[in-house]
């Protein structure tokens, strides 16, 4: 969310989403970078509007199956480069933590609960998704659904958790990668990158897939780190045609020279993923994409001047994390009632032209089934700026980061159903909601001193 550092004291704030988002508009700081809140909504719309295409059920012999487009037309994996922004949310991540770990340690009171207040916005939110879909989860067991069919239906709506994990992660080791930032700048992102490279080759080469997954590590965070040169940068304008040149050299030579797959995010039945665990292809990309978004800064920074775009972006930054986390539940419900009626709409086969024309008129069913869900639970991501006592501090907020990561990495890889008298896995809603509790209890007027 853009909260502007000048204006009007908070309760002279209008009441309503939108009155408020206008208000941080008219009194938003000119030195502000209008540009990361921009990409950080686009970003999320590319990413829906992408789930909502490539996910194609279908009814067929009178069963409804769930396909994927990219296991139906080769081509779709090329429109992945597009649809894969997960580089821009590290980069622009990493350029907004930088910022507000560099102003809330210069007050010890503010470093101390940091952590739990950039925790509070990213975890709080989770809690009604989880619990919603462990109470359907047991419903539906109950109805006699098969535990096979919950566990992937769910599996598919918390898709959007996995990313929020590692996210979580590198969010808690921003105090240390700022260190490492601050003794060697740029040289930090040349060695998680050397590190990711190295990763691949010793893994692929000598057929240690296992060590794979410390790429989690040296991908997504040397991607986070670089938006920390964004923020030191003078010119960072001038590198922008490079890092496009690299980027795509390195492509070439990873699909072309080493047979890297050319889709960018996990293909069903494929042997390998650039994603599950993270390639450096994924940083090849966000070459690609970082220099693309460097070069439109200038133009999109002078258009954001304008308070009504301004206004809407400050608007969709404030419910980003509602509108992420809902997405694949929305279009799950519009499915389901489909399926309900008969199969209503599910009869096209995915991929033809018939089924494309009738694209956007799904896309409108799944934005009206998401508005009221947004609507309905966006209060806990606010919330999370609401007033409280006693702050955690790091310890206790990292401590809850990883307890509700090993949750939500539980159901990310397996969903939420499980073959017990709840019919959902108890354990991995236990772990996030405890972990909530632990990692932003009462964080309140602490933290949003932090901000």
């Amino acid at each position: 969310m853009t909260t502007p550092t000048s204006g009007p004291a908070p309760d002279a704030m209008p009441k309503g989403m939108m009155a408020r988002a206008y208000w941080a508009a008219e009194n938003t700081p000119e030195k502000r970078n209008r540009a990361v809140d921009f990409y950080r909504a686009v970003a999320i719309g590319f990413v829906i509007l992408g789930h909502w295409l490539l996910v194609a059920p279908v009814m067929r012999a009178g069963q409804m199956e769930v396909t994927i487009l990219l296991t139906e037309q080769r081509w779709t994996h090329y429109a992945t480069w597009l649809f894969q922004v997960m580089p821009v949310f590290f980069f622009v991540g990493g350029f907004a933590n930088s910022l507000s770990w560099a102003s809330a340690r210069k007050d010890p009171e503010k470093a101390r609960v940091w952590a739990a207040g950039r925790l509070a916005r990213l975890l709080k939110p989770t809690v009604p998704l989880v619990l919603l879909w462990a109470v359907a989860a047991f419903v539906a067991s109950i109805m006699g659904v098969s535990n096979e069919l919950i566990a992937a239906t769910s599996q598919a709506a918390l898709v959007p958790v996995w990313f929020l994990a590692v996210y979580i992660m590198i969010t808690v080791v921003v105090p240390l990668t700022m260190r490492a930032w601050d003794a060697i700048g740029i040289w930090s992102v040349a060695v998680l990158a050397m590190g990711a490279i190295a990763v691949d080759a010793i893994a692929f080469g000598f057929d240690q897939g296992w060590l794979r997954w410390a790429n989690y590590g040296f991908v997504w965070v040397g991607v986070h780190q670089f938006g920390y040169w964004w923020r030191d940068a003078e010119r960072p304008q001038t590198w922008a045609l490079a890092l496009i040149t690299l980027g795509v050299a390195w492509l070439y030579v990873l699909i072309v020279q080493f047979g890297f797959p050319v889709a960018m995010v996990s293909v069903p039945g494929a042997e390998m993923s650039n994603t599950r665990p993270p390639t450096t292809a994924m940083m090849a990309v966000g070459c690609v994409q970082i220099g693309a978004i460097i070069l439109l800064t200038g133009p999109i920074s002078k258009w954001l001047r304008n308070t009504k775009p301004w206004a809407w972006v400050i608007m969709l930054n404030q419910m980003i994390m509602s509108i992420y986390l809902w997405h694949i539940t929305a279009m799950v419900a519009v499915v389901g009632v489909a399926y309900a009626l008969g199969g209503a709409g599910l009869q096209l086969e995915p991929g033809t032209e018939a089924w494309w024309a009738w694209r956007p008129v799904w896309l409108v069913l799944f934005v009206v089934a998401l508005i009221p869900l947004v609507l309905i639970f966006v209060g806990f991501e606010a919330g999370s700026r609401g007033k409280g006592t006693a702050p955690p501090g790091p310890a206790q907020a990292i401590c809850g980061a990883l307890v509700t990561c090993g949750g939500l990495v539980m159901m990310a890889m397996s969903g939420i159903g499980a073959d017990n008298a709840l019919g959902f896995n108890w354990v991995a809603v236990v772990l996030v909601v405890l972990g909530v509790v632990l990692a932003t209890r009462a964080i309140g007027q602490v933290a949003s001193r932090a901000k």
